[in-house]
């Protein structure tokens, strides 16, 4: 447990794997370079093996090298991690591009001895060095390549963390702004329905107790589960219809309610406690001295996959605008700052009157 924390820390198995893999490819490049220069001159470059070059000079270099960057690897993590600056970063790997053939080829010169194909009497230090000096600029090029590809794995790892925290920090938002709006609204349903049941008690108290009733199914609905920002239009409608059983109490045959809804969007997800306050608002400035009787249709349909809700009465007209509406009460603009959290600009939602001015219409358009 303690070796795989270990791992997790400094070492990331994916990125070896890629250095790994960038190096093979370099090392099959120079196999197919090597396998096209001996057809050509195989008399002038004398006896050949390829066992010597494959095992004994490119596996043990391959072996070598990605051991190296792995720990290149690990120091360019605590580099970014302890924030140094560029000249030191980059005098740091500088030295390091110098090193690694120099550590090939002592290692390389110290196998071949131990292996007993090289005796300390004829180990030539300067042939040595002269071999580390020719393919310096090689063994340079290809260090920082692959050091180009350790920060670039790097930094793409951390532009996706920091997309994804970004992504969880906008929905968190989303849910803080959706409950904090939530939680507006309840309290301005309730105490709009305790009023009209304060009514109720002095006319008839036994429809004061219904409406109780109803106002407790109501209320159990929103308060209890109210976790999610969007509801099924179903249990949208069931809510709606314990807000409608409080309604036509209070304004009796005064009131007449139709629904239009298409069956098939029953499953459609809407926003939570969307309908209530539409309807409520459609009642409450329908009524006046010259509309004493008051009816309201709800539709519900679908357009070009755009969940359509309307919601339209034939009472008093409007005498403001759909702006200044909204700035008037809580329901409206509560509404209206929901969508927008919910769906950017892609909503439409106004409150106008008819076009023949005989009564308003609430309309609603959200993608489905």
């Amino acid at each position: 447990m303690k070796a795989s924390v270990l791992n997790n820390k400094y070492i990331d198995l994916r990125l070896v794997l890629l250095l790994a893999g960038f190096y093979a490819l370099f090392d099959l490049v120079l196999i197919v370079k090597t396998a096209y220069m001996m057809s050509f001159e195989m008399e002038k470059m004398g006896p050949f093996s390829w066992k010597a070059f494959l095992v004994d000079n490119l596996l043990f270099d391959f072996v070598i090298v990605v051991g190296y960057m792995t720990l290149i690897a690990i120091s360019t993590k605590r580099f970014l991690r302890k924030n140094y600056s560029w000249v030191k970063i980059i005098s740091t790997h500088i030295l390091f591009s110098l090193l690694i053939g120099l550590v090939i080829r002592l290692l390389f010169d110290f196998y071949l001895i131990l292996a007993g194909k090289l005796s300390f009497a004829e180990y030539d230090f300067e042939g040595s060095l002269y071999r580390f000096m020719y393919v310096i600029d090689l063994n340079f090029l290809i260090y920082f390549a692959m050091v180009f590809m350790i920060y670039t794995y790097y930094y793409v790892k951390e532009v996706k963390k920091a997309e994804k925290k970004q992504t969880n920090l906008e929905v968190q938002l989303v849910n803080t702004r959706m409950k904090m709006l939530s939680s507006q609204l309840q309290p301005h349903f309730l105490f709009n329905t305790l009023n009209s049941i304060a009514v109720l008690t002095d006319i008839d108290a036994g429809k004061a107790k219904d409406t109780i009733a109803d106002l407790s199914d109501f209320l159990r609905e929103i308060l209890y589960d109210n976790e999610n920002n969007k509801i099924p239009l179903e249990k949208e409608l069931r809510i709606l219809e314990y807000y409608l059983n409080i309604i036509k109490v209070r304004f009796s045959e005064h009131l007449s309610i139709t629904m239009e809804i298409d069956n098939k969007l029953l499953s459609t997800m809407v926003p939570s406690l969307l309908l209530q306050p539409i309807l409520e608002n459609s009642i409450k400035h329908g009524y006046n001295y010259d509309h004493t009787d008051l009816k309201v249709d709800i539709e519900i349909k679908s357009h070009k996959n755009q969940l359509i809700i309307k919601i339209e009465n034939d009472g008093a007209p409007l005498i403001k605008k759909h702006a200044l509406l909204l700035n008037d009460g809580v329901g409206l603009s509560n509404i209206n700052d929901r969508l927008s959290n919910l769906y950017g600009d892609n909503y439409f939602f106004e409150i106008r009157n008819k076009d023949n001015d005989k009564g308003v219409e609430t309309v609603i358009e959200i993608p489905m």
